[in-house]
């Protein structure tokens, strides 16, 4: 088995259960909950950065953070799965680093709110985190990724990135960007292993 250092809320852990699902590698994976803001030396060891998700192989190596487990994960399943093998990668790659960037910003965000007190909030640097997603949701509203016979590490980051929006934004996303909206009722259609993942608020 396969051990995955993640969180249920984490979009990046997330975004790990479903291309194993999609792979039809979930069978191996064991989900350990892993604590971050505090966390254990055990697993700083794994990985020092003290960040999830981990993955770490049935040979004891630690990988991080999800793209790098998707690399591998894609590896294991034979490879140009989730990673095209030919010019369309760079799409996938970079519609991956999109989502990764949404999610970056909508975390960052939740902490500011989280572990600092309000009237240490700075409100330029959160307009900021905002203003990422916003442009970034309007490029994906305005051409979201076409989901072909393997769901690919793109739509699957994606997907994510929205559901993380969901989960600690009230989902005020959807108002603006019904593209994105309809594509995502499509992703969970095809993989229901997005449902089962979900976190309710």
């Amino acid at each position: 088995m396969m051990i995955l250092h993640s969180s249920p809320a984490s979009p990046f852990g997330r975004k790990v259960k479903l291309a194993a699902a999609e792979l039809g590698l979930d069978g191996l994976l064991l989900i350990e909950n892993t604590e971050t803001v505090v966390p254990a030396e055990a697993f700083l060891r794994q990985n020092p950065l003290g960040k999830i998700p981990v993955l770490i192989t049935e040979d004891g190596q630690a990988l991080y953070d999800s793209r790098v487990i998707l690399e591998y994960l894609d590896h294991r399943a034979g490879g140009g799965k989730l990673l095209p093998a030919d010019a369309r990668r760079f799409d996938v790659l970079t519609m991956q680093a999109l989502a990764d960037g949404i999610c970056d910003a909508a975390v960052v965000m939740t902490y500011e709110k989280r572990f600092r007190p309000e009237e240490f909030h700075y409100q330029p640097w959160l307009d900021r985190q905002q203003d990422k997603v916003s442009r970034a949701l309007a490029v994906a509203n305005a051409r979201p990724p076409e989901m072909g016979t393997t769901l690919d590490a793109g739509c699957i980051a994606l997907a994510c990135a929205l559901g993380y929006l969901d989960l600690r934004y009230e989902g005020a996303w959807r108002k603006d960007h019904p593209g994105l909206v309809a594509w995502l009722e499509e992703f969970s259609a095809r993989l229901p292993a997005f449902e089962r993942t979900k976190v309710k608020p």
